[in-house]
């Protein structure tokens, strides 16, 4: 062997580059359980405003036990089918996979989620002590804002478009939202188109990626 093919190859900056961004960016799936919140979440709760549109317009009028069980079924429905992903989740291992933008991201809406929760709380008790159901719908501006600060972060991890669209789109619903407290068909009807756009499509793009990484897998 001589002495010139046995000299070690060097590796340029550009190997280096694009190694580390293999190791950042890779091709990792997102969490069944993150894909399944979004896409039932956004399903479920728009049908639920288009729902209460309905009610609003005199189109349904039913009983008030009726109404009752239809929204305990809707939040009942989805806890159940997030209960599914979780364990799926748990049984694969997802969450604990992956490169590191996409546990960054896992970790960034999983965070997102506890500030969701904290919100609810917050304005429910503010609502209830108040005797102002307004304040109450003030808690969705604030989770749109919450998920738009999540999804921009996914923009900047992933570069896709289509985050950075939802990411936009959930601080207009945001503003939007805050605006309209007061003015209840049309706090309905973009929260509704909220939902469908900004969640189940978005839910929809995760759960088929984590489909085909499971497939793949």
């Amino acid at each position: 062997m001589s002495a010139k093919s046995a000299k070690p190859r060097l590796h340029s900056p550009e190997d280096d580059l694009a190694f580390m961004r293999s190791i950042v960016e890779g091709g990792g799936r997102p969490p069944m359980t993150l894909a399944v919140c979004y896409l039932a979440g956004g399903l479920l709760y728009g049908l639920q405003c288009l729902f209460h549109i309905g009610q609003a317009t005199g189109l349904i009028r039913w009983p008030d036990l009726a109404n009752l069980v239809f929204v305990v079924g809707i939040s009942a429905t989805f806890l159940s089918i997030l209960t599914w992903a979780i364990l799926k989740d748990r049984k694969t291992g997802t969450s604990n996979r992956g490169p590191v933008a996409t546990r960054t991201l896992n970790a960034a809406f999983s965070a997102t989620g506890m500030a969701n929760c904290a919100v609810i709380i917050v304005f429910g008790v503010g609502a209830y002590r108040d005797q102002d159901f307004a304040i109450w719908l003030y808690y969705a501006a604030i989770v749109f804002a919450l998920q738009a600060a999540a999804w921009y972060m996914a923009w900047t991890l992933k570069r896709k478009g289509w985050m950075l669209a939802t990411a936009l789109g959930g601080w207009v619903t945001a503003v939007a939202l805050g605006v309209l407290v007061r003015e209840p068909f049309l706090y309905l009807g973009v929260c509704t188109v909220a939902l469908f756009l900004l969640f189940a499509l978005p839910g929809w793009v995760l759960f088929r990626d984590a489909r085909a990484g499971s497939k793949a897998a």
